[in-house]
């Protein structure tokens, strides 16, 4: 059976899904609350991970031992990193990698992104959910979504040298700061994820004005996509 694993980085990001939940119940678990029940019929357990790379691993490492999820889903915002993306815009990942993850002076064959231990620079996402994210993208912004590589690190971008240069390295649509870190533990665990992004800001000089005004309306929007996901996933089960 299906079984959803839902992760925003903040409560704007989570607490429409949880309003929307039914048969809900709550477990304390390494200082967040893993919410279980079902979202538009499918089993669903939502959390909110708080901040960072880290924070985000933790959770879905949760979620894989404890709740035994069969899909995860990161759902936030994101700044944008190409002139095409207007705040309120949709990204959905074809996969994730570190921009702030450097072994190149170990060897160098690591790339910038690369771990070590993996060959791959980019976490790929599993293509089913990215095309169910994508029409749910769609259906809630017709014309907005795009599908691409997101960048993650723990920076908040706002200075116009600091995004070029994060272009530069991973030619991602745009940055933020738990997609890496939820797609290199879904990978290793091996259970299929898509990371979902409203843009919130342009990544720039103006990010520290456009975030705050911004914020919520982009957490809302990607809250719509992700429960038109779930039930997209809950009709495939069916069928």
């Amino acid at each position: 059976m299906t079984k959803l694993g839902i992760i925003g980085a903040m409560q704007v990001e989570v607490e429409t899904l949880l309003g929307q939940m039914e048969d809900r119940t709550s477990l304390e678990k390494a200082g967040s609350t893993f919410y279980e029940g079902t979202l538009s019929g499918l089993p669903v357990v939502v959390v909110r991970c708080g901040v960072g790379k880290v924070n985000a691993a933790l959770c879905v490492q949760i979620l894989c031992d404890c709740f035994g999820v069969t899909h995860i889903v990161n759902t936030g915002v994101a700044g944008s990193l190409c002139p095409e993306l207007d705040i309120g815009d949709m990204v959905i990942s074809r996969d994730a990698m570190y921009h702030d993850f450097d072994c190149g002076v170990i060897s160098p064959d690591y790339q910038v992104g690369q771990v070590p231990g993996f060959d791959t620079v980019a976490f790929p996402a599993d293509e089913a959910l990215i095309a169910y994210a994508f029409a749910a993208g769609e259906s809630v912004n017709p014309g907005h979504t795009t599908i691409g590589r997101i960048a993650s690190g723990d920076q908040f971008v706002c200075r116009r040298e600091q995004k070029q240069a994060i272009v530069e390295l991973t030619q991602a649509l745009c940055t933020e700061m738990e997609g890496a870190g939820t797609a290199q533990t879904a990978f290793r665990n091996q259970v299929p994820f898509v990371i979902i992004r409203a843009i919130s800001d342009k990544a720039d000089d103006s990010a520290q004005m456009d975030y705050p005004t911004f914020e919520q309306i982009a957490a809302h929007r990607c809250a719509q996509v992700t429960a038109s996901l779930a039930r997209q996933l809950k009709l495939a089960q069916n069928s």
